[in-house]
């Protein structure tokens, strides 16, 4: 049986995560608060901000900006877009 939470992102009661995504606070917050769905619609985009800037998972300062744009999605805040992307029509 999977768990519910209620996301904060899709505002609405959704299957929550298997397990936190990172450790401390944060990956606790976002294993109470944020649902598969949103999840997996964060990583699509931090996938497409990392390829489109370039970032590098090795650079401090690439991996701050990743968390404060994840913070800025989760909380419904403008956030960085990759530049050139349209979402798929459904």
């Amino acid at each position: 049986m999977s768990r519910t939470v209620y996301c904060a992102k899709l505002k609405k009661e959704a299957d929550g995560l298997a397990l936190p995504p990172y450790p401390g606070a944060k990956g606790q917050w976002i294993y109470d608060n944020i649902c598969e769905e949103a999840w997996k619609q964060w990583q699509d985009h931090q996938t497409r901000l990392i390829n489109e800037k370039q970032l590098s998972m090795m650079n401090p300062a690439d991996r701050k900006f990743l968390m404060e744009q994840m913070d800025k999605y989760f909380a419904g805040e403008d956030f960085e877009a990759a530049e050139g992307y349209v979402p798929e029509q459904k």
